[in-house]
């Protein structure tokens, strides 16, 4: 089971991810290659069992190996070949999308854990007022890195769901209680120079949004029931982002 020991911040996720595609870069001279190379490595990262994953001390240099190797084949493609790997690794990941709202945990339906939430909702009824009071405290909770004023806001049931898209070193399964979940959240959103949190609204209610330099990278969601948040939704995926960072259009 996903736990604490696993979550990584996202200034160093996206690093990492850059990094990559950097190294992809220089050997291929292709954006869109690059693009497709990295895709298929996380793909092979994700693809190795739990306890695998576990053993490999340097994570990233593990990746860049593997994204180097997937590169040296890469030129000795034909050019119609090198478009039809491109359209096939696309595809490959495109098959694995996550769930539209979170990351989509091991044995668990996204339609069944949205109706797990609405039955919270309902159950627990929460105003706008009072939804939007308790993501503005969970935000002071992150940015002031106070663990048992955030643990205290998540009820003791709380899930984190994480959604990655295949396409960022993120957490894989859901994360259960309100301590784990807390200290997943605090490494997660873990102080750097370059990142920013910010209250802002989120699938029509008060939620997190999260800036690397000038770009959103991340959005959490909250479900609110009564004084307590019940579970976490956090977006990650690259893909999934583009709207936030478009450029606004200018008046």
């Amino acid at each position: 089971m996903a736990g604490m020991d696993d979550a990584v911040p996202i200034a160093e996720l996206l690093d990492e991810r850059r990094h990559l595609l950097h190294v992809a870069y220089r050997m291929l001279g292709s954006s869109r290659a690059a693009e497709s190379v990295i895709d298929e490595t996380y793909r092979r990262w994700f693809a190795l069992p739990e306890r695998a994953r576990a053993r490999i001390a340097a994570p990233r240099s593990w990746l860049a190996g593997v994204a180097g190797s997937i590169c040296l084949t890469w030129p000795a493609l034909p050019e119609p070949d090198r478009a039809g790997a491109v359209a096939h690794l696309v595809r490959r990941t495109a098959s694995r999308g996550a769930g539209s709202r979170g990351a989509e945990p091991q044995g668990a339906e996204p339609a069944a854990l949205a109706r797990h939430s609405l039955r919270a909702r309902h159950a627990r009824p929460t105003s706008v007022r009072q939804h939007d009071t308790v993501a503005r405290a969970v935000h002071l909770a992150c940015v002031t890195h106070d663990e048992g004023l955030l643990t205290s806001l998540l009820a003791a049931d709380a899930t984190a769901f994480f959604d990655g898209g295949g396409k960022v070193r993120t957490l894989i399964n859901p994360v259960h209680g309100n301590t784990h979940v807390a200290r997943t959240l605090l490494t997660l959103l873990a102080r750097h120079p370059r990142t920013t949190l910010y209250p802002g609204p989120v699938n029509g209610r008060t939620g997190l949004v999260v800036r690397y330099g000038p770009h959103v990278a991340a959005v959490i969601s909250l479900d609110v029931a009564g004084p307590h948040v019940v579970q976490v939704w956090g977006t990650l995926n690259p893909d999934k982002l583009r709207t936030w960072n478009r450029p606004s259009p200018r008046t």
